[in-house]
Formats: C-alpha cells, sequence, structure tokens
C-alpha cells in the first residue's frame, strides 16, 4: 500500500510540475505565511489538490499518537513530563506555520499523557491546543469547556481521548475541503515528528527491540511526507522544514525493510466480519544509523517548536 501510494504521489506531482509555469516569484514572507489562510484557489501558484484518498492514506500509515504512546508505555519506562513541549511555549508560536506544527505536536503530547493518565496537566495541553486551534481558525472543533470538564477525573481520559481524536478528524476533513492541505500536512507532520521524539528518548533510555524496529519502519513513512511537503515549497517556511525532512531521508537509505505474509485473520468492519492478509515487517538499522536517525529527530523537533 505504502509503494503504491508513493508511486500515486510521484504521477501526480510530476504532471503537476509539467503543466503549470515555472515564474520566478518575490512575495515576502508575511505575504506567503497569510497563504496558509487561505484557500489553495486564491493564491498566485497554488499547488495541486491531494485526492481524499491519497491524505487519507497517509493519515493512516502514520502511527497515532495514541497508538504510539502506548508502544512506549509498554516498554516500562516511567512518564516524563519533560520531554514534552511546555504548554507555554504557545506563546512563543505567532505565525500560522508554527501553530499548525505545534498544534500536531502538542496533540502527540495529548496521547502520551493520556496512556499514563495523566489528568492533573491534561488541562493545560488542551487549552494549548485550543488556542492553537483559534490561531489558525479551526477552534470550532475543540469544546474546551465540555473537554475540561472531562479532564478532571481521570475515569473519563479514555473518553476523553476519544472525542479529541474525533475532533481532530473533523478538522482535518474540514482543511482539506477548504482546499487549505497545507495546513493539515503540518499538523499531520508536528504529531509525527513529536511522537517519534518522545520515542527516541525512551530508545536511548532503553534499546527496545519493538520501539527501534517501529522507529525504522518510518523510512517509508518520511518519503510520503516529503513528496507532500514538496508540494508547498513555494512557501519559504515550507523550504526550511523540507530541508529538514530531506536530511532525515537521507540518513534512512541504510534501513531494510522486508516483509512477509502472515496468517490471514478475520476483523469487524463497518458491522462485518471481513478477512485481511496479515503482513509481518522486519526492519534491519544498524546501531550508528539508529544514532544519527535519532539526532537528526531531535534537530527536527527543536526546529519545530522553537
Amino acid at each position: 500500500m505504502i509503494r503504491k501510494l508513493i508511486i500515486a504521489l510521484v504521477i501526480i506531482i510530476s504532471a503537476n510540475m509539467f503543466f503549470s509555469c515555472a515564474g520566478g516569484s518575490d512575495k515576502k514572507e508575511k505575504a506567503q505565511e497569510d497563504e496558509l489562510m487561505l484557500p489553495d484557489s486564491l493564491k498566485g501558484d497554488a499547488p495541486l489538490k491531494l485526492s481524499e484518498e491519497i491524505i487519507g492514506d497517509v493519515i493512516q500509515n502514520i502511527s497515532s499518537p495514541v497508538e504510539m504512546a502506548n508502544l512506549i508505555k509498554s516498554t516500562g519506562v516511567d512518564f516524563s513530563q519533560q520531554i514534552l513541549n511546555n504548554p507555554e511555549n504557545i506563546s512563543n508560536y505567532s505565525t500560522s506555520f508554527k501553530r499548525a506544527l505545534n498544534l500536531g505536536v502538542y496533540s502527540a503530547d495529548l496521547g502520551y499523557i493520556n496512556s499514563y493518565d495523566k489528568s492533573n496537566i491534561v488541562v493545560s495541553y488542551l487549552l494549548a491546543v485550543k488556542s492553537l486551534a483559534d490561531g489558525i481558525r479551526v477552534g470550532q472543533f475543540f469544546d474546551f469547556e465540555g473537554l475540561k470538564r472531562m479532564a478532571t477525573n481521570s475515569s473519563n481520559l479514555d473518553s476523553l481521548m476519544q472525542i479529541s481524536v474525533t475532533s481532530f478528524n473533523q478538522m482535518d476533513s474540514y482543511l482539506r475541503n477548504q482546499n487549505r492541505s497545507n495546513v493539515s500536512a503540518l499538523i499531520i507532520t508536528g504529531a509525527w515528528v513529536e511522537g517519534l521524539y518522545i520515542a527516541s528518548d525512551v530508545i536511548e533510555k532503553t534499546n527496545d527491540e519493538e520501539l527501534i524496529s517501529r522507529l525504522g519502519e518510518q523510512k517509508e513513512i518520511v518519503d510520503i511526507l516529503y513528496i507532500i511537503l514538496k508540494n508547498y515549497e513555494q512557501n519559504n517556511n515550507f523550504k526550511e522544514l523540507i530541508s529538514y525532512i530531506e536530511d532525515l531521508k537521507k540518513l534512512y537509505k541504510n534501513v531494510k525493510i522486508t516483509r512477509e505474509v502472515g496468517e490471514p485473520k478475520t476483523i469487524e468492519q463497518d458491522g462485518m466480519l471481513v478477512i485481511v492478509q496479515d503482513e509481518i515487517s522486519h526492519v534491519e538499522v544498524s546501531p550508528e544509523d539508529l544514532g544519527t536517525i535519532i539526532e537528526k529527530i531531535k534537530d527536527i523537533r527543536s526546529y519545530i517548536v522553537s
């Protein structure tokens, strides 16, 4: 599925480059920043519109913050608030670009907090999410007062997280329907990087093989994100982010991923029992490559949250 997705993205973007006119642009950074708030149809050099199917496949293939957080907790490592992005940092994010990226970061932090049942700090992170969402005009998808009431009771944290995930999905669909898929791409990137950043910290403490394997599997995801972000490189902010992701992509070149077909299994989907073919991944990554990948993830995360 991931290989087919990469091929589809390459074909679409190549066609777009062929039919579009190359032209220089001396837009000021402020003008480029404002473009994040506009639909693609109102931009001077509108990028191609990625299909719902492609974006949906990207989201499905990126580990959710909750999934990654639960995997981290299973290692037995204690909760560490120090590794998270401090909610007080939201005052530093004065541009739509940074707000979108860090909205993704805080969503991953919420997944980590939820997995450890830390109800005492949930509210401050929910407030950060609401503030950043308001800043990019998608705050209507977060009922902060309702979420705040649920957060005061640890027994409600699972429901709280489910509602939060639903809110993010609705927000993502809205952004894409409004032709603001660039903002959606930034949110996804921020959540992805933060999940890997937290996982990297745990790997350095535990050398957990499952987490190392999950980190290695991101070789395919970074290829997809790079292609999507390149779609918006006419914006100077995106150019810098793309440069970081490209560096990470290069560091993954020696990681080897092989797959074998597993036993078919029956699952419930849309109220029906369906048979799906399971697939087992084998990841090979040397300690040296793992170290350089982790350091680059730290660099990207520092760039995002600074």
